[in-house]
């Protein structure tokens, strides 16, 4: 983009802060690195050189300020960067260097030369800090690098496994042989080969997201593994709630054959509680009564496995949260969009994923549509189709927001 000045003077007017970042271009080259990666890490940005932190214009002072800026980002970046620059006329004879940090920059994690260190930086706020070991997974996440839920979970065995799960699955979902219950080897050779465990030297171990499908208790190894349902009598959160419930335990159910329930999974178990937590109204229609419930059930359905599927299972300690109020439903599902996700490509039907394992077994049991597109096909058409109001799709620093709106005149 080529910033003019008034774009450029309303930047420094509001001052440093997520996306942008102030220099003088007398800096050490590794200090400039460490900012540059830093919003290469978050969403892009902007430093602009020849600005105090104050926002006090000093203007450049390099006479080869292009190529400086230039040999940070290919020597002092891995992997190197190429930014757009330009300079701006500002006030008299000043100039000031701008340097453009893409924010769909596909790399993830940037790291920065420090001395004889390559160090990965993340941007908090206006100030830029080294990532702990769980922020720069989500980067090597967010770039497609690493798949967190085929990682091994140490400690645990196929002991921490409910076989019978396992059987329902290979043997009635998926139609194909498998081993007897006691042929531990066997059992641990088919999960390996679908990644529902991993081999870690010389050990069979348990997957993230074979811990969390069809794990026997999720939780003793996965604390994040759950989700925490409240319904609440008015509009806010409120502690006298009507129901409070932490949902656990493995996330498919285990049927009889193909349909019929024996032992239900959290899925199952967030769709009683919303059951239980909302009404129907009922309609005369041509002498027909007619039962319409506050949010249609494949709706409910839909954003629930959407948020189980779909969450960052990095962030530790944290469960999706489902929440029941009086005018509307929310289903707030741990960390950002997995990779270049924004809201406007969910709802034009980007098909993307975080968790692949776990999103495909799902589809195995026909929680999630073969098309991928249950955003804008069920969610968004159903609520539409229901009572007419879009549901609100928000996404912030660290979680991602469905909200179903139970009536016309409940969204303000």
């Amino acid at each position: 983009m080529i910033m003019n000045r008034a774009d450029l003077a309303e930047i420094i007017r509001n001052g440093e802060n997520s996306g942008v970042e102030f220099k003088r271009d007398d800096v050490h080259p590794q200090s400039m690195a460490k900012e540059i990666a830093s919003l290469a890490n978050l969403e892009g940005g902007y430093v602009l050189l020849g600005v105090e932190d104050d926002g006090t214009v000093t203007g450049l002072i390099r006479p080869d300020i292009e190529e400086w800026v230039m040999n940070i980002c290919s020597d002092n970046i891995h992997p190197p960067i190429i930014p757009y620059f330009e300079v701006v006329l500002w006030e008299g004879d000043s100039k000031i260097g701008v340097i453009t940090i893409p924010e769909d920059s596909p790399d993830k994690p940037y790291k920065a030369r420090q001395g004889s260190r390559w160090v990965t930086f993340v941007r908090i706020g206006s100030t830029t800090r080294e990532a702990t070991r769980e922020e720069e997974q989500r980067l090597y996440q967010a770039s497609g690098v690493l798949r967190y839920d085929i990682k091994p979970v140490p400690g645990s065995s196929l002991k921490d496994m409910d076989i019978n799960r396992l059987i329902n699955y290979f043997r009635d979902i998926r139609r194909q042989r498998c081993p007897e219950q006691e042929e531990t080897e066997q059992w641990e050779t088919l999960l390996i080969n679908t990644e529902i465990m991993a081999e870690s030297r010389g050990n069979a171990i348990p997957t993230v997201g074979g811990i969390l499908l069809f794990g026997k208790n999720p939780n003793r190894y996965l604390p994040q593994a759950g989700i925490s349902a409240v319904a609440y009598p008015g509009t806010e959160k409120d502690y006298e709630a009507v129901e409070r419930k932490t949902i656990r335990g493995p996330i498919v159910a285990r049927l009889a054959g193909e349909v019929d329930i024996v032992d239900t999974g959290s899925v199952e178990r967030a769709i009683e509680f919303v059951r239980r937590n909302t009404r129907s109204k009922s309609y005369l229609v041509e002498g027909r009564r007619i039962d319409k419930p506050d949010y249609p059930e494949e709706v409910i359905r839909e954003t629930i496995v959407n948020a189980i599927a779909h969450r960052d299972y990095t962030i530790s300690g944290t469960d999706i949260e489902l929440s029941i109020y009086s005018d509307r439903l929310e289903v707030i599902s741990p960390g950002r969009l997995p990779n270049t996700v924004t809201v406007e490509r969910m709802k034009a039907g980007c098909r993307v994923t975080r968790n692949e394992l776990i999103k495909e077994v799902l589809r195995d049991y026909h929680y999630v549509e073969a098309t991928g597109l249950g955003v804008p096909r069920k969610i968004i058409a159903g609520m539409l189709k229901h009572n007419g109001i879009e549901p609100d799709l928000i996404e912030d620093e660290y979680a991602f927001t469905v909200r179903l709106w139970k009536e016309k005149s409940g969204k303000g």
